[in-house]
Parts: C-alpha cells; structure tokens; sequence
C-alpha cells in the first residue's frame, strides 16, 4: 500500500516541479533578476496556500458516494493525460525558458516577492483541480490506511516538488540558464509518467 502511494506522489510532486507553467515562469524571472535567495521565497509560498486547498477539497471528497469518486478519480486520469500531452507538445517544439526571461530588476522586498507567490497559487485552479482530480482521491486512500500513510504520502509528493523547485533554483543560480536539450528530455520523461499515471487512474475508476 506504501508503495503504491509513494511512487505516484513522487512523480506527481516531479512533474509539478519540471513542466514550464505560471509558478515556474515567476521562480526563473526571480533566480534570474532578484538572486536565489528571494528565488527561495517562491519555494515556500505552495507550503502556504495548499493547507487550506488541501483540507477544504479533501473535506469535500469525504463526503461523496464511491461512485463519484470514481468520476472525479477518472477526471483526475483524464487531466493528467491532457497535462501529459502539453508536455509532449513542449517536448516536440523544442521547449526553452529563454523567453521566460525578463528585464533585470534591481530590487524588490521579500515581502512583495513571496506575496506574488502566495496570490498566484491561491488564485490559479491547477491546485484546486489537482487536489480535487488526482491529489485528493490518493490522499483519502491513505488516510483510510492510517494517518502514517498520509503523512508519508504527503512528505513524498512535497518533497519531491519543493525539492524540484529548489532545483531550478540552483541551476539558474549556477548557469543563468538551461540548455534546451536537458529541458526537453525532462519534460519527455515528466510526460510518459504523466501518461501512465493518468492511464493506471482511470483503469482503477473504471475497475
């Protein structure tokens, strides 16, 4: 049972944590502009928003029939395959962030830096939607288990993601850059995971 929450938490969190979105767009403008230091801030910023998301979808979810927690499980399969295929699609256009890059700011406070964090998570659906599709459903799983299984499954996938994060953070502090091609060929492995995740949620709904 650990195991089979562990593995997809891990690359769930990975796969957050690699694929070019709104989040990562802020967390290279700021490595690039303001240092790693502030860079970090937007690290921080998920632990902030997602303890409400988490606890308010999952407090939903535990009042619904299986059945439709078999829906949202095969809506949850669904959207990782959709997911999965935007990554594919960046993979085969050959995916760079130099266009992520803006002009150099000389200075802004922490403050301002992670607030733009903390708003931008709690305003985008992707973690409302994640937690209430794919999150969510494996979390209740483990809650079932016991309250050791969902910690561990909540450690795994944060552990994973924060730790991605803080590895963009490191390169672009190292390089100022990253080379299209390593890019590329993490998002053509974020996808395939992506791809049999999402297929082994929808089997499991469908089961």
């Amino acid at each position: 049972m650990l195991q089979q929450l562990i593995a997809p938490a891990l690359s769930f969190g990975l796969s957050a944590a690699v694929i070019p979105g709104p989040l990562i767009a802020f967390l290279v403008k700021t490595a690039l502009t303001l240092g790693w230091r502030k860079a970090l801030l937007i690290v921080l910023s998920p632990l902030i928003t997602d303890a409400p998301i988490i606890v308010l979808m999952t407090f939903i979810l535990g009042q619904l029939p299986p059945a439709l927690l078999n829906v949202i499980q095969f809506s949850g399969g669904c959207l990782l395959l959709f997911i999965a295929w935007g990554a594919l699609k960046q993979y085969r256009a050959g995916a760079s962030l130099d266009a992520l890059q803006k002009d150099t700011v000389t200075d802004e406070s922490w403050q301002r830096v992670l607030l733009t964090g903390v708003l931008m998570n709690l305003l985008s659906p992707g973690p409302w939607l994640f937690w209430a599709t794919v999150n969510g459903p494996l979390l209740l799983v483990a809650l079932e288990a016991s309250l050791a299984h969902a910690l561990a499954f909540l450690l795994a996938f944060y552990g994973s993601f924060l730790g991605g994060l803080c590895g963009w953070v490191l390169l672009l502090h190292q390089a100022r850059h990253v080379r299209a091609a390593y890019l590329r060929y993490v998002i053509l492995a974020t996808a395939i995971l992506l791809t049999w995740f999402g297929i082994s949620l929808i089997a499991a709904a469908l089961i």
